[in-house]
């Protein structure tokens, strides 16, 4: 699918157009079909808190949605999916890769977005942190260099490879960890309410440059509306599922509970 791509924010510090080059990073000579992930009876406490509570998924759908309140185990989820978070009881893969366990295999399997691109930059300057991943995955220093400058130059981002990431914007932060995530082609990757605090031609970028990544996308929101068009979205509610299946009927039900719910949630426990 080819989409024409609004130049995002920062194109002009290098004069370079993203359209003039193919900003769709595939996983060449990878499998086209989704990827598939399982929970089995999964719990999880934190401190006294029960995050997650027997949570079982067996998910193969292209692009998936989670939504829930403040407190729900969103983020536990995925960030368990990502082997960040061992689960205290039951089991969690992704196409048969305990990603915990085996981060060799996670590396080229998981691959996630924050919502705060500061939570998730640790090297002073592009390049660095876009050959981080890569260098992580086995490769020589100098095929890490060459090959995040490729990717950085698939966004006409290519003079941005020695730029110090302290210069960059919020939303400019947010494309490099983007493009660091897509330049280790992982088959899975996790977005963590991506647009927050983000100003609208950023926000609409960014949902174009994801929209057409060739990988399964699972996506943590509280805004139903970046859900549009995805194949079924999981509705989290105090660490359970409350509903899963087709987008459109299990948004109508969750927005239905909040209305219902008015302002019951604003001081909600914050622990998922």
């Amino acid at each position: 699918m080819n989409v024409e791509r609004p130049v995002a924010p920062g194109a002009s510090d290098n004069g370079a157009d993203p359209s003039e080059g193919p900003a769709r990073l595939t996983r060449a000579g990878k499998t086209d079909s989704p990827a598939r992930l399982n929970m089995d009876g999964v719990s999880y406490t934190k401190g006294t808190t029960l995050v997650l509570s027997d949570i079982s998924l067996d998910l193969t759908a292209r692009r998936i949605g989670v939504v829930g309140r403040n407190g729900s185990g969103k983020s536990t989820l995925v960030r368990m999916f990502c082997g960040l978070i061992e689960p205290d009881e039951g089991q969690v893969s992704v196409d048969g890769i305990d990603c915990f366990s085996d981060r060799k295999a996670a590396l080229e399997t998981v691959g996630i977005l924050f919502q705060n691109p500061d939570h998730q930059i640790i090297f002073p300057t592009v390049g660095e942190e876009v050959a981080f991943g890569l260098r992580q995955m086995g490769q020589a220093k100098a095929d890490a260099a060459q090959a995040a400058q490729a990717a950085l130059d698939r966004f006409g981002r290519g003079a941005w490879f020695d730029r110090s990431v302290q210069t960059l914007s919020q939303g400019q932060r947010h494309l490099v960890c983007l493009i660091s995530v897509l330049a280790m082609q992982p088959k899975v990757i996790f977005l963590d309410e991506p647009y927050s605090g983000l100003d609208i031609p950023t926000t609409r970028a960014l949902r174009l440059l994801l929209d057409d990544i060739d990988a399964t996308v699972v996506h943590v929101t509280h805004d139903p509306a970046s859900l549009k068009g995805y194949d079924q979205v999981i509705w989290l509610e105090g660490g359970q599922i409350a509903a899963q299946g087709d987008t459109g009927k299990v948004l109508d039900q969750f927005l239905a509970q909040m209305d219902r719910e008015g302002g019951k949630d604003a001081f909600a426990d914050l622990s998922g």
